[in-house]
Formats: structure tokens, sequence, C-alpha cells
């Protein structure tokens, strides 16, 4: 195998024996490219976008000056790129007054936030005791319809105990269902009483408009 390496370093023009850590072999330089503006060829499918654009030729008369054939005119934008650049640099480096102005609008919101929030917690503050006031009497109120719901109940399963003998289990649909008629009897005569109530209040009304209109003296 050593007879090829040989032969093949010969017609390379190689030394045919190498030593051990031997640096005979350079390497030939780059090749240098050429002083004047270098301009790739349009019509090669491998020459990059970019190389056909104004963005190479602004490099070229920027390293080559006047020698690139490049007209300087050719590489100012024009007035729509000139029109997003101004635009683009307002938004990313707007002036000190308009940074001023944008931190004065900030900080006004911040403080009529803090004001409202202050308002709206005063405003709560205020009505504390009439809320806490208001929970105290529903609580009572539910105690007490607890309490009178559980009496009623009571008397219901009393009077149910009495019709049917105390030696009736209270836990039996027949003991169940005398308990249900009961109650709606109860609600019937609830609701009726309301009505009456409601009925006498009316008349009472009535009555008394009457007898204040007959009181008041005819023009």
């Amino acid at each position: 195998m050593a007879a090829p390496v040989r032969r093949a370093r010969c017609l390379l023009g190689l030394p045919a024996n190498l030593g051990r850590g031997s640096r005979d072999y350079r390497a030939p330089p780059p090749p240098r490219r050429l002083p004047g503006p270098w301009w790739p060829d349009p019509d090669d499918p491998l020459t990059p976008r970019w190389q056909l654009g104004p963005r190479y030729a602004a490099k070229q008369f920027a390293r080559h000056g006047a020698a690139s054939g490049v007209a300087p005119g050719s590489l100012w934008p024009s007035r729509e790129q000139l029109r997003e650049l101004e635009a683009e640099e307002r938004e990313w480096c707007p002036s000190l007054a308009a940074m001023q102005e944008s931190l004065r609008v900030q900080q006004l919101a911040a403080e009529q936030k803090r004001q409202a929030r202050e308002q709206l917690i005063a405003e709560r503050m205020a009505k504390m005791p009439q809320m806490i006031e208001n929970w105290r009497r529903q609580q009572q109120e539910r105690r007490e319809k607890e309490q009178a719901d559980k009496e009623r109940r009571a008397r219901l399963q009393a009077e149910a105990q009495e019709r049917l003998g105390y030696h009736v289990d209270p836990r039996s649909a027949r003991f169940q269902e005398l308990l249900q008629d009961l109650e709606k009897q109860q609600r019937k005569r609830l609701k009726e009483e309301k009505q009456r109530q409601k009925k006498e209040a009316r008349a009472a009304a009535l009555a008394t408009a009457m007898a204040q209109d007959s009181a008041a003296p005819s023009s």
C-alpha cells in the first residue's frame, strides 16, 4: 500500500518519504480579488439575490468610490423610503418632547386610577356600618325563620302523632303523607290569611280616602 502513496506524491511533486511531524507541504494561497469592483453575473442562477440590488451597489460604492461606476444619486432613498424611515425613527427613536409627553400621560393615568381607587374605598368604608347592620339583620331574620320553621314542624309532627297515635313510627310512609297533608293545609291557611289582610288593608285605605274627601270643604 505504501507504493501507490509514493507514486501519488511523486505525481503531485511532493517528496516521496516524509518523516514524522514533517511540515514541507504548504497550501496554495487563496485567489486574490481584483483591485477594482466586482459585479456578479445576473444570468447566473447561483448569484445571490441581494447582490443584484441596490444594497450590493452601495457596498461597492462604499469600497471603491467613483471607480465603482455607481451614481451616488441612485443610492439615495426614494420619497416613499424616506417616509418609511422617518416613521420608523419616530416609532423607535421618539424625540425628548414626545417621551416627556408620553411619560406625563402615563403618570396622569396612574394618578387618576389611584384617586378612583381611593374614592371607591372611601365610599365602601362609608357604607360599611350600614352593610354590617344589614348583614346582622339578615342573619337574625334567618335564625328567626329557621326557629319558626322548626317550631311549626314540631307542631305538625305533634298533630300528626296525635291523629295516628303515638305507637306509629314517625319515619313510616303513612306518617310522612299525613305530615305533608298538614303542611299543605297550613300553607293554604296562611295564604288565605294574607289575602284577607290585604283586602282589609285596601278597604281601610278606601274608607280613609272617602272620609278625607267628604271632610274636605267644597268650593
